[in-house]
């Protein structure tokens, strides 16, 4: 049986898709970092201290847990 070729309905529309996986992963990731960040300054401001150690080492550890997150979805949707 000979295989059906896509129109280009369906083109447009796994394009849209694909976008919409991928600008919601950037979302995703961008939320994490940003959640890390603000917590870290929150904590260095109820802490009072002089240098953010908190702030460093949570936008440290977001991007780190976002980098994560973002392979491991985008390994799942291929």
């Amino acid at each position: 049986m000979p295989e059906k070729k896509p129109n280009d309905q369906q083109k447009i529309t796994k394009g849209l898709n694909n976008y919409a996986k991928y600008s919601g992963l950037a979302f995703q990731m961008i939320a994490i970092i940003l959640l890390g960040v603000f917590g870290g300054i929150k904590l260095d401001d109820w802490l009072n201290l002089k240098f953010p150690v908190f702030t460093v080492i949570l936008s440290l550890t977001g991007t780190g847990a976002a980098v994560y997150y973002g392979i491991k979805d985008f390994l799942r949707m291929k």
